[in-house]
């Protein structure tokens, strides 16, 4: 072999190895950014809200020491239609409840019986063991599906009559016309006054990883909901809704190698008036993408790739505030219980 085909060999393997080399590299610098040893994060939201940070559920059998919303009556002429029912004799609670309805629904709105307790005088969700003078029936005058039609309000009047009969009780309903005129003001208040608000975070150079997105977002306090995909900042109360929620492709969690699954985009939500203000859901909602954007090399955007600077963002905290001032005027306060049953 000459010297002149040595050369030409030694060349075509130089070559052939730099092409090797360059495959790998283009390989690793394009492939999805795999989980890493991190240090841990302290006070991961704003100073002043350590307080109200998240706090990640615990399974423990001493269910008594975790916080629980407060137990109060659901029905509320603000967003309800109630009848009421006077009963010959006290009726118990378990009577009751084997006089309730299969279903807790007339048509898409929401319905619910409470007594008023023998004990205390007061109205309270049904419950065994208990006895009680008197019922109230209730339908939910609007959600976000639409206000309470001549339909549905029919349908209450047939199930709150059958509910009476089995208990002994004489209902007294309100005029249908009249409740159908205010569930279709209070629907149209809502619609003025619903906010749902979502930034996405978006890649700007190697995608992530499902793993890569569930360690830097589980650093801020989110854990896995139950849902492919989607992440919750829960909050400090069990039941209540979750601050905040991270989505991402469903299809790329369920992958059979989730390692190999590219993400080049997420989201985070708000839905306004399920939190309450006081909670400051926005303020983390902005710190929490920040902070993510610069860890994962991304940036905040509306969703339909254009960044969002913080002009924008100092617009869309001031007209919340209004937001909120409306609510409250209303007392329909982000956060309520009769704020989460109507925007719902």
């Amino acid at each position: 072999m000459s010297s002149l085909q040595i050369g030409l060999l030694a060349a075509g393997a130089v070559t052939l190895l730099a092409v090797v080399a360059y495959n790998y590299w283009v390989s690793r610098k394009s492939a999805p950014r795999q989980p890493d040893a991190l240090p841990p994060l302290d006070n991961p939201l704003a100073p002043g809200l350590d307080d109200a940070g998240a706090i990640e559920p615990v399974l423990t059998d001493d269910f008594d020491k975790l916080p629980q919303p407060e137990r109060k009556p659901v029905l509320d002429a603000l967003i309800d239609v109630i009848a009421t029912m006077e009963v010959e004799q006290p009726v118990s609670g378990d009577a009751a409840l084997a006089a309730l309805p299969a279903t807790r629904r007339v048509g898409t709105k929401a319905f619910n019986v409470e007594g008023c307790s023998e004990l205390t005088g007061e109205w309270e969700p049904i419950v065994p063991g208990r006895r009680y003078s008197a019922f109230q029936a209730g339908v939910q005058l609007a959600n976000r599906v639409g206000p309470l039609n001549e339909i549905e309000f029919s349908e209450f009047v047939v199930k709150t009559q059958a509910f009476a009969d089995a208990v002994g009780g004489s209902p007294v309903f309100s005029d249908m016309l009249e409740e159908v005129a205010r569930a279709r003001e209070l629907d149209q208040f809502a619609s003025e006054h619903d906010a749902q608000l979502s930034f996405a975070i978006t890649a700007l150079s190697a995608a992530w990883s499902p793993g890569y997105v569930h360690q830097h977002a589980a650093r801020l306090g989110f854990v896995a909901g139950v849902i492919p995909g989607r992440m919750v900042l829960p909050a400090e109360v069990q039941g209540l809704p979750p601050v905040l929620s991270l989505t991402f492709d469903t299809q790329a969690a369920m992958a059979e190698d989730p390692d190999r699954s590219a993400i080049r985009e997420f989201t985070l939500s708000l839905d306004v008036p399920q939190v309450a203000r006081t909670d400051q859901p926005f303020v983390r909602l902005r710190q929490a993408a920040d902070w993510l954007a610069q860890q994962m090399d991304g940036a905040v955007t509306d969703g339909g790739g254009q960044r969002l600077g913080q002009d924008v963002l100092d617009q869309i905290a001031l007209d919340l505030e209004q937001l909120y001032d409306a609510l409250d005027a209303r007392e329909l306060s982000a956060g309520s219980p009769q704020a989460r049953r109507l925007f719902s």
